[in-house]
């Protein structure tokens, strides 16, 4: 009786007045719990050595940590190809392709794992950029704790990422990679932001960013208001007058009217945005920038979730184009090359560009 009672004691000691103490599971092992980015407690291994990445930005955050090699599977939309579209296949895809397929892959938030073969792989832990439920659904038909790490791909690496990133540190282990690279991202932001806070508005250029990529690739008026690039350089977004929304399709003769001074189209749409020129070259040669020829490329950083490798080149190059004088010591190939080899480990910049994602001059119909 003595035996249980110490027993009993101990327990309660361990769970009451430690909080660094572990907690076995039905198997004996040691556990913890961790928050995702839900608000959701998940129970996991108390030591996680393999992981499973589903969904929007799971697998890009396992890259920018540098933990590619803990995975035990891959979707397959990773698998079957290198896609300059998202960042981490340009570095990972050699060591994605031969991984067993485990989802679809995809940025919807649905549950698009594939139950059967995760169970096959046994992976301590599946990090999903998914929906609450979703997560629980996966979680259900595998028996295996889901840890969400879904972010927004709005604004300007906003604080959705941060929280995704130190989720996913949690529960990897990699606290201090973590940390490292959202100070990084913090200085960009505040070397964007040094540069142009003071700079007047009445000396501003008006900027429109057209042809986006949300929910699908879209034509001229697809854009955005509170753009990341434009929120990161303080510019004046015409299409920030259409308040409490973010991408959006505005109409063509708005454009006309707010017949802004610089305009930025993704160059992966431009097969669209031509096909429109070709239906009515007099609206594009109506607007003034198309006549003073300030057209530039803005590639796109949405794929599955935010490159912020791309977001943040792409507010530089915002900033080179409406300010040249304050970003006269900046060149793209420089900073792109800082950006990939501190968040990536390696510098594809010129295969970026070569691969659609490049940064200069457009000409709308060619």
């Amino acid at each position: 009786m003595k035996k249980i009672i110490a027993f009993f004691l101990l327990a309660v000691l361990c769970l009451g007045l430690f909080a660094g103490c572990s907690v076995p599971d039905d198997t004996g092992s040691a556990t913890r719990t961790v928050k995702d980015t839900w608000g959701r407690e998940v129970e996991i291994p108390e030591n996680v050595e393999n992981i499973v990445c589903l969904g929007s930005g799971a697998p890009r955050i396992a890259a920018y940590l540098g933990v590619m090699d803990m995975l035990v599977g891959a979707e397959d939309h990773d698998k079957k190809a290198q896609t300059v579209l998202r960042d981490y296949t340009m570095v990972y895809h050699d060591d994605i392709k031969n991984l067993p397929a485990v989802g679809a892959g995809g940025g919807s938030g649905a549950n698009n794992g594939y139950a059967e073969q995760i169970i096959e792989v046994q992976p301590d832990v599946i990090l999903a950029g998914f929906s609450q439920e979703a997560a629980e659904e996966l979680q259900n038909q595998t028996g295996i704790p889901v840890v969400c790490v879904r972010y927004l791909s709005i604004n300007f690496v906003d604080e959705s990422f941060y929280t995704a990133m130190r989720v996913f540190a949690e529960v990897v282990g990699t606290q201090e990679r973590c940390e490292a690279l959202l100070k990084f991202i913090d200085d960009c932001k505040k070397d964007l932001n040094d540069r142009t806070r003071n700079i007047a508005d009445s000396e501003k250029k008006t900027a429109y960013t057209g042809a986006v990529t949300f929910s699908g690739r879209h034509g001229f008026a697809g854009t955005y208001a509170n753009f990341g690039p434009f929120l990161g350089v303080n510019a004046l977004n015409v299409a920030d007058e259409i308040k409490n929304t973010n991408y959006f399709e505005t109409d063509l003769e708005k454009i006309v009217q707010w017949d802004p001074d610089v305009i930025f189209l993704d160059p992966g749409n431009m097969d669209l945005v031509n096909d429109e020129y070709k239906t009515n070259p007099g609206y594009f040669n109506a607007l003034r920038a198309v006549q003073e020829g300030n057209v530039y490329t803005m590639p796109s950083f949405n794929n599955c979730g935010t490159n912020v490798t791309y977001a943040l080149m792409d507010a530089y190059y915002a900033g080179i184009v409406l300010y040249p004088e304050a970003f006269a010591d900046v060149k793209m190939e420089t900073i792109g090359a800082k950006i990939l080899q501190t968040m990536l480990g390696e510098n594809f910049f010129e295969e970026m560009e070569q691969g659609g994602l490049y940064y200069g001059k457009l000409t709308i119909g060619k």
